[in-house]
């Protein structure tokens, strides 16, 4: 295009002359947006269901902030994780490629890190969004949950730490919440191995006794070193046992301000006010620079610590409590930056890394979220309740009010968008599974840039979608999907999350195939019989998955056994060694 200074090329009549301008407008939009460098704002939350908002359908439930910021943005309804758990969904979201790729889904067994003092974690090879704009010139800051790993081979190496990811500043928990980190809640952390434990225990100390009195009656011969040596057993059985409990809280359930623990273990009822005082007070010292703050939040996740301005006041509970709450914290969030003059100069964005937990319940009700319409949960990797998550996004000024986007988008794709925005580089030796938004955002593209996309629980490809933009339709192909127990409940209930693969899964074949466009919930499976074009799409969908696996490469697991297990010289601690204590530390701050 000739440079609009070039009057000869200006001249001719009116018409004309507005034409140009508007494509001038229209191709400046993009590269505008991107050389701006806007101050980055990203807030997930975790296990929340796109069905527990208002701006998602949920007229029960008070969500008046996020909901404010939906109208006043973008709001994605087709928006996925890449993953049903948290480990995976959020290395997915922080590099923009499949977890795998980097060996943070798991091959077999355990799905998420269990440790602070595992030696698994995200890798020092993978980049992350915050990697690329500390580059560009951006503060860099997370504030909340990390999840991503610690150490490698001893407690102070912090291979897998935020900082060693890009933030500049970390303030949070480098875990997760757990059960375990509520005393009065029961154990949630290898709860099957506790559960074993126990049991062993008992047996051993039925068969000692019983030993023991065969002795004494002169029933048995056996030597008093031998009985020694069995109650010795015993012993340590139950001291693994009984020890389990207690140190589960106070290994896990720890903050860390950059490279110090500062709260072991935390107190979980000051937690979010610490999280918001440390998130303001970030945005504080950065307003006059372009800053990126990740908010992970600890809400929604149990045990659902809840303060008593919240407790007793929604219509559902102790959950509902919960999510009401999240809203006044990120309502607090956003009143800062309007507070600051913030507002237009700020890209602001807001999901959750999955879907609802159906099957966190106690004997008071559900402690889960809902997934609205669509079917399943967290864990389940290819039913749309376990990875369809909120996505909005909001620029005053740059991005249209109250714009809804029905197009296929993924949590991958925020690391492209961010990097654009910055004016950063997408990597270029690697895969990047996510594509840019800005274009779908600011409706300079018409369709999402994604035709397909693929959707794993753990290693296993559970389905895959298409978007047929010819057509205008959405199909979607399950090869596997989780077997509901008991069967038809619509979750796995009587366990933690529903399993990838073995007995708890159905293969299909042929695979099963659902319209999205016309059944959303997942409810109507088609077949040759009800849908012409059922062996074009299923060919069609094969033939994306085998060029996908083109893409695919081994990498070094970080979710094996031998990454998961607890390891004693990898546990953060502040004091003395097994019995790390400290309580929070003052009001200093680094910069």
């Amino acid at each position: 295009m000739a440079h609009p200074a070039n009057s000869g090329f200006l001249r001719g009549t009116l018409p004309v002359r507005l034409i140009i301008v508007c494509l001038l407008v229209r191709t400046r939009a993009v590269p505008a947006a991107s050389a701006m460098q806007p101050n980055i704002l990203l807030i997930m939350a975790d296990d929340l269901g796109i069905g527990d908002l208002g701006c998602y359908g949920n007229d029960t439930l008070r969500t008046p902030n996020i909901d404010r910021l939906a109208g006043g943005g973008v709001r994605l309804t087709q928006h996925l994780a890449a993953a049903p758990l948290c480990t995976p969904s959020r290395a997915a979201f922080l590099t923009g490629r499949h977890a795998f790729r980097s060996g943070m889904d798991a091959s077999d067994g355990y799905r998420a890190l269990q440790w602070n003092a595992g030696s698994g974690g995200l890798p020092e090879n993978e980049t992350t969004f915050a990697t690329v704009l500390q580059r560009t010139g951006y503060a860099t800051g997370l504030i909340g949950k990390w999840h991503q790993g610690v150490n490698c081979n001893s407690r102070t190496d912090h291979c897998h730490h935020p900082l060693r990811h890009g933030f500049g500043y970390f303030y949070g928990m480098p875990f997760t919440l757990v059960n375990d980190c509520d005393p009065g809640r029961p154990p949630e952390v290898d709860a099957s191995l506790r559960a074993q434990l126990a049991r062993c225990t008992q047996l051993m100390a039925l068969g000692i006794l019983t030993l023991a009195a065969g002795r004494a009656c002169g029933l048995v011969s056996v030597s008093r070193k031998a009985v020694v040596g069995l109650a010795s057993l015993g012993l340590l059985l139950f001291v693994s046992w009984y020890a389990s409990f207690g140190f589960v809280r106070r290994w896990n359930c720890i903050l860390m301000r950059n490279h110090d623990v500062v709260e072991q273990p935390m107190v979980l009822e000051s937690a979010a006010p610490r999280l918001l005082k440390e998130a303001i007070s970030y945005i504080d010292r950065n307003k006059g620079r372009p800053f990126l703050l990740l908010v992970s939040l600890l809400h929604v996740h149990i045990p659902l610590v809840t303060s008593k301005a919240f407790l007793g006041k929604s219509r559902h509970g102790l959950y509902g409590d919960h999510v009401e709450e999240m809203d006044w914290l990120v309502g607090r969030i956003l009143t800062a930056l309007e507070e600051r003059g913030l507002n237009n100069k700020t890209f602001t964005y807001f999901t959750s890394d999955h879907g609802g937990h159906l099957e966190a319940r106690d004997e008071h009700g559900q402690l889960g979220g809902w997934n609205g319409i669509y079917r399943g949960g967290k864990g389940m990797g290819g039913w749309e309740g376990g990875i369809r998550v909120p996505g909005i996004v909001r620029w005053p000024g740059v991005l249209p009010a109250g714009r809804v986007i029905q197009e296929p988008t993924s949590l991958m794709d925020i690391f492209p968008t961010v990097v654009q925005l910055a004016g950063g580089q997408v990597p270029q030796d690697r895969v990047i599974d996510g594509r840019s938004l800005l274009p779908l955002l600011q409706g300079t593209a018409e369709h999402s840039a994604h035709d397909f996309l693929f959707h794993y629980c753990g290693k296993y490809l559970h389905a895959a979608r298409w978007h047929d933009k010819d057509s205008g339709r959405l199909w979607k192909v399950h090869y596997m999907t989780p077997r509901f127990h008991p069967e038809g409940a619509g979750a796995c209930y009587g366990r933690g999350v529903c399993p990838c693969s073995g007995q708890g899964v159905t293969r299909h074949s042929p695979p099963l195939l659902f319209d999205l466009t016309s059944d959303p919930s997942e409810a109507r499976p088609l077949s040759p019989g009800s849908e012409p074009r059922y062996p074009v799409v299923i060919a069609t969908v094969e033939q994306a998955v085998q060029r996908h696996r083109t893409t695919l490469s081994p990498v070094p697991p970080q979710l094996s056994l031998g990454r998961i297990l607890w390891l004693p010289w990898l546990q953060p601690c502040c004091g003395t060694f097994p019995f790390c204590s400290c309580s929070q530390d003052g009001d200093d701050r680094e910069t």
